[in-house]
């Protein structure tokens, strides 16, 4: 047998598209790491469960995602090399193959941004509300991230031929309930924030006057969304926006 008939057998052509791939594989792989790298995305997702959950496993965020890059250009590698060889002779089948290996990958992939958004929301949110003291604020954060992950995984299921009606209908039900229940739940909460944008837009007291809220007198601190805070010798006060409009403030004067 001459080398070009070797070079023309089909075991030879597959095992070099199955080298290419590997190679391609992993060069992509590696390209994407520094890309993601560069781009700040170690930074943005620190802290956050999944980040966390990675480490525990000995990777990260970053090195997921570009493995996975690299993991999909291995699966067509391999897919590409069975069918030059011949070894499944399904032309139905590669062709299916084709089709659902880019679905799954995108549907992955969905997942994993859906993931790192939905605890870096949760973590955003939290923070901003940790100021707040009302007791039904400490669902939100969590209520963030699961409507986060309901919508990634719709869409993930979509890429995957999964008819979502059913699910798109479930999320229309869920939005329309929570607005319901929340508008109920936090109408404390909502009556505080809109009192805090007048405050904030109006300024009728500011940081630094003394002032009186009904029973409890101080010096501003601070005048956010939600709350004003008072500061008498070694007293603080967190007084909620709502209480300034119903009971009135007093600015006192030297």
């Amino acid at each position: 047998m001459d080398w070009q008939t070797l070079i023309d057998e089909p075991a030879v052509i597959a095992a070099a598209v199955l080298i290419l791939g590997l190679v391609v594989g992993y060069l992509v792989g590696r390209l994407n790491e520094e890309l993601l790298t560069a781009s700040g995305v170690p930074e943005a997702v620190e802290g956050t469960p999944f980040e966390r959950t990675a480490q525990s496993l000995g990777t990260s965020t970053v090195e997921i995602v570009a493995r996975l890059s690299a993991w999909f250009i291995y699966g067509i590698a391999v897919l590409t090399a069975i069918h030059i060889a011949q070894l499944l002779d399904t032309d139905a089948f590669w062709l299916r193959v084709t089709e659902f290996i880019p679905q799954v990958f995108v549907a992955v992939l969905v997942m994993i941004v859906g993931f790192i958004v939905a605890d870096k929301s949760e973590l955003t949110v939290g923070e901003y509300l940790r100021s707040v003291k009302l007791p039904q604020v400490s669902v939100i954060p969590k209520l963030v991230k699961y409507s986060v992950l309901y919508v990634a995984l719709v869409i993930a299921l979509g890429q995957v031929g999964v008819h979502v009606v059913a699910l798109l209908i479930l999320l229309a039900i869920y939005a329309v309930g929570i607005v319901a229940v929340g508008a109920y739940a936090f109408k404390d909460f909502l009556v505080s924030s809109a009192a805090g944008i007048y405050l904030l837009l109006n300024q009728p007291y500011g940081i630094g006057d003394r002032v009186r809220v009904g029973d409890q007198t101080g010096i501003v601190q601070e005048v956010d969304l939600f709350v004003t805070k008072i500061e008498d010798d070694s007293e603080e006060y967190i007084v909620p926006n709502r209480k300034v409009f119903e009971d009135g403030i007093v600015r006192v004067r030297d």
